[in-house]
């Protein structure tokens, strides 16, 4: 592992860096659709749809490359399917509670679904000595900052808060990371089957929400170009797992 690292530095602050920046890219991902907001010129509507479908790309692949191979491995056929089944439930529910309450935060809750757990896998990869925890980062920096801008729109149009505050809570949701990673590290090393649980429960969570919220908002009438933005986010965590992970 000591190749990885740029610069001699304790592994738990590593964790922290690599955490911290895969969270630094919901705000930067809040303030380019600030941007977008504020100039409407910024981006053509297609352009929105293809990075609406992007974010929704990378995170399958999170599911597929990282999220569930990962959880799988260490599961029984029986305990996986009850952690993915739970998890596809459980948001279900959530997803209801939020349409009740009227809330715009589907995107929020897609945002931090695959984040949080994804950082305590980080973590505790870290502390086992897998490959996974590098291309856990890679994959976060890679969803997060779409889903950023997407979650920022969401709320935005929606919510009767001021953008500055919603920018401020998007940096404050950064902090999660860190405290998520090192959670991994140094308390769930070991709990190798409920860290698997956790992945697989949040998968099923994440596939939810991209049918459910990011499918439908990135479809264009009459062009299927937003729609190769699912392909692109894809394919950019395949090519990540593909680099960092050996064969």
């Amino acid at each position: 592992m000591g190749a990885l690292y740029l610069i001699d530095m304790p592994e738990y602050v590593y964790i922290i860096l690599l955490s911290l920046l895969a969270g630094a890219a919901m705000p930067v991902g809040a303030l380019l659709a600030r941007l977008d907001v504020m100039h409407p010129a910024f981006l053509r509507q297609k352009s929105r749809q293809f990075m609406v479908a992007f974010g929704g790309g990378a995170l399958i692949s999170a599911v597929a490359l990282v999220l569930v191979p990962d959880g799988a491995s260490k599961l029984s056929p029986l305990t996986a399917a009850l952690c993915f089944g739970a998890g596809g439930v459980f948001f279900y529910l959530l997803d209801m509670l939020l349409n009740q309450l009227k809330s715009s935060a589907g995107q929020l809750v897609a945002m931090l679904s695959d984040f949080i757990p994804e950082a305590i896998a980080l973590g505790a990869a870290f502390a086992v000595g897998e490959s996974t925890g590098l291309i856990l980062a890679l994959l976060m920096v890679l969803q997060n900052l779409p889903e950023g801008f997407n979650a920022y729109e969401e709320l935005e149009n929606s919510a009767k808060l001021a953008p500055n505050k919603i920018l401020m809570a998007f940096a404050s949701l950064a902090l999660a990371g860190p405290v998520s990673a090192l959670t991994g590290y140094f308390v769930l090393a070991e709990s190798h089957q409920f860290v698997a649980g956790l992945m697989l429960f949040a998968s099923a969570g994440i596939l939810y929400l991209v049918f459910q919220d990011i499918a439908p908002e990135s479809k264009a009438k009459n062009s299927g170009f937003p729609a190769l933005g699912a392909v692109a986010g894809f394919m950019l965590g395949l090519v990540g797992n593909m680099l960092i992970v050996p064969a």
